[in-house]
C-alpha cells in the first residue's frame, strides 16, 4: 500500500489502484491491491537477479493532508558487475548467471522510491516500492520529437523508444472480467486495446493501457516482458513497483525469490543531508544475522471479506511501550473469521495502523506517560490523535522505546529518540493511526517503524527476516 497520512485524501497510486484491484477490500485506503490468489514460486526455476538500489531519505513536505504531492528525485547511477549467482536448470544442473549491482541515489519522502531501468534501451523510471500491492505501473507518454538519448529519470516513459514494448489487446485473458487474483476494471478502448481507469479520492484520474515491457538491468541481465500498467496521466511521473504475493506482481513475474530493503531515518529537519539505504533483489550479504518469522498463507478458497490474501501477513503477539507490555490479546493481531485483524508488513505505508482495540491501548499508554504534553483537540490527517508540539526529545524520554513483538521472539524496536514523526508546523506525532479511519480492519506495519532495520522477504521459504542496521550508511 502506498499510504502516507500527509496526503491522506490524495495518496496517489494507492486508493483505487489497490482498492479496485481486488474484491476483498481489506487493507487501508491507499493501495488496497486485494487480489485473490497465492503465488506459488518454483524454487527450481528462479531468476538470478542480485541488485542493490541505495535509498535516500528526504524530509516530509509541509503540504496539507488533502494536497497532491509529488516526489522530487535525482539519480546518480553506478553499475558494476557482481559475482555470479547459481540457479538450477530443469535437469538439475547448476547454471551460473551473471548478476549486477546498481547503486542509485534518490529521495525518500514517506515512500521508498527506486529508479529502475525499463525498456530497450532502458529508460530510468521512478517507482514506489510497495509490498502491499500487485500491479506495477509507470507513467507513459509519447514525445514528439523523440528525444535522443532516452529521457532523464524525472520524465515519463516513452514507449516509442523501446524495441521490447507491446500493448495487450482486449482479447488477452487478463482483460477479461474477474480473472482469478487480478480483478481489474478494464475495458476495450477505440483501438481494441486493454484499457484501465482509476479514480482517486481527490478526483484525480489515472488511466492507460496494460502493456508488456522488460526491466533491463544490463545487456546480459533483464526480465522477460512483464505485464505493467502504462498510465497516460502525466501529472506525476512516479509509478508503482508492486511487490506483493500476487502472480502479476513484479516479484512474481520476474521470479524473484528474495528481496530486502533498509530504510534510513528521516533527516531531523528540512534541508538536511539525505542518508542512504539499500534495496536488494536477490541475496543480501547481510542476511546471516537476520531473525525470521513465517508468513501466514491463505488458500484460494479462503474468501474472507476483510482479508488480503496476497499481503505479507505475519504473526504479531503484542506491543511494548517504555518497557511495559500492553494488555492486548494476541488474537487482535490475527485474522478472525472475516479476515479482520490481519497484520501485514507494508513498505508503501508510512505510518503504522492498528485496529481499534490495539490503537486504544497504545493511546491509553501514551496518555498515561505524556498526556500533559498532548496537543489538545488535534487529530493528524484524521487518523492519529497522539500529537505534540513540545520538545521531541523530552517527549520521547517520557514515552520510552516502542516495540512490536512478533512470533519467535522477533521484535522491531523504535527507540525513544525516534518515536515521533514530524508532520509540519512544529507538530510531531506518534506514527500510529487508526486503521478503521481508513476504512480498513487490518494492522499495517508501515515504513516509519521499519527504519534502521533490514526487512527481507524470502519468498522461496515463505518468511520475513529482520536485522538491525544503520541504514544511513552504505549497507
Amino acid at each position: 500500500m502506498y499510504l502516507s497520512p500527509k496526503t491522506m485524501f490524495f495518496n496517489l497510486l494507492t486508493i483505487f489502484i489497490f482498492f479496485l484491484l481486488s474484491p476483498s477490500q481489506s487493507i487501508s485506503i491507499p493501495k488496497d491491491d486485494q487480489n485473490k490468489h497465492q503465488n506459488k514460486l518454483n524454487n527450481n526455476d528462479t531468476s538470478a537477479f542480485s541488485l542493490s538500489f541505495p535509498l535516500t531519505t528526504s524530509p516530509l513536505s509541509l503540504s496539507p493532508p488533502n494536497t497532491s504531492k509529488t516526489f522530487h528525485a535525482s539519480l546518480v547511477s553506478n553499475s558494476k558487475q557482481n559475482p555470479t549467482l547459481s540457479r538450477r536448470s530443469a535437469g538439475g544442473a547448476t547454471l551460473k548467471t551473471p548478476s549486477y549491482n546498481y547503486k542509485i541515489s534518490f529521495k525518500y519522502s514517506m515512500a521508498l522510491i527506486v529508479s529502475l531501468p525499463i525498456g530497450t534501451p532502458p529508460q530510468t523510471q521512478q517507482m514506489v516500492l510497495d509490498t502491499g500491492s500487485q500491479l506495477s505501473w509507470i507513467q507513459c507518454h509519447n514525445k514528439n520529437p523523440k528525444p535522443r538519448p532516452p529521457p532523464p529519470p524525472t520524465a515519463s516513459f516513452d514507449p516509442s523508444l523501446s524495441s521490447t514494448f507491446s500493448v495487450l489487446p482486449c482479447t488477452h485473458p487478463i482483460c477479461k472480467p474477474r480473472v482469478p487474483d487480478f480483478t481489474l476494471p478494464t475495458s476495450c478502448d477505440q483501438n481494441r486495446l486493454c484499457h484501465y481507469s482509476y479514480f482517486y479520492a481527490d478526483g484525480t484520474l489515472a488511466e492507460g493501457n496494460l502493456v508488456r515491457e522488460k526491466f533491463t538491468f544490463s545487456r546480459s541481465v533483464s526480465t522477460p516482458p512483464l505485464i505493467l500498467g502504462c498510465a497516460k496521466d502525466t501529472s506525476d511521473t512516479k509509478g508503482i513497483l508492486g511487490m506483493n504475493l500476487g502472480r502479476l506482481s513484479f516479484a512474481s513475474q520476474a521470479k524473484v525469490t528474495k528481496f530486502s530493503y533498509c530504510v534510513p531515518n528521516r533527516p531531523a529537519r528540512t534541508g538536511s543531508n539525505m542518508p542512504t539505504g539499500s534495496f536488494y533483489l536477490g541475496h543480501n550479504p547481510n542476511s546471516a544475522g537476520f531473525q525470521y518469522i513465517d508468513l501466514l498463507t491463505f488458500g484460494q478458497g479462503q474468501r474472507m471479506p476483510n482479508l488480503d490474501p496476497l499481503a505479507y501477513t505475519v504473526v504479531m503477539v503484542g506491543i511494548r511501550i517504555g518497557g511495559k507490555m500492553l494488555k492486548i490479546q494476541p488474537s487482535i493481531f490475527r485474522p478472525d473469521a472475516s479476515g479482520a485483524g490481519q497484520t501485514m508488513i507494508d513498505s508503501g505505508s508510512e505510518f503504522t495502523y492498528f485496529v481499534d482495540e490495539a490503537y486504544s491501548k497504545v493511546r491509553e499508554e501514551i496518555v498515561r506517560l505524556a498526556g500533559a504534553k498532548l496537543k489538545k483537540g488535534y487529530v493528524y490527517a484524521g487518523v492519529s490523535d497522539m500529537c505534540f508540539d513540545g520538545d521531541s526529545m523530552e517527549i520521547g524520554r517520557l514515552i520510552g522505546d516502542m516495540a512490536f513483538v512478533f512470533a519467535k521472539g522477533v521484535e522491531i524496536v523504535t527507540p525513544k529518540e525516534q518515536i515521533l514523526a514530524e508532520v509540519g508546523g512544529g507538530v510531531r506525532c506518534v506514527a500510529v493511526g487508526q486503521s478503521n479511519m481508513l476504512g480498513a480492519s487490518s494492522n499495517i506495519i508501515g515504513n516509519f517503524h521499519q527504519r534502521n532495520q533490514w526487512v527481507e522477504f524470502d519468498l522461496a521459504n515463505r518468511r520475513v527476516g529482520f536485522g538491525r542496521a544503520d541504514c544511513s550508511r552504505s549497507v
